[in-house]
């Protein structure tokens, strides 16, 4: 079941979109916090 999976590019897909919006997440994350903090400038 795994190897039939793995081998089906729709998954590796989902899996990289995933990925993608996860690290735009955190992303944008970390900018509004960093952006947020040197108030004092």
């Amino acid at each position: 079941m795994w190897s039939m999976l793995l081998k089906d590019p729709v998954v590796w897909g989902s899996l990289l979109g995933i990925f993608i919006v996860c690290v735009m997440m955190a992303y944008y994350t970390y900018l509004f916090i960093h952006n947020s903090g040197d108030d004092h400038k």
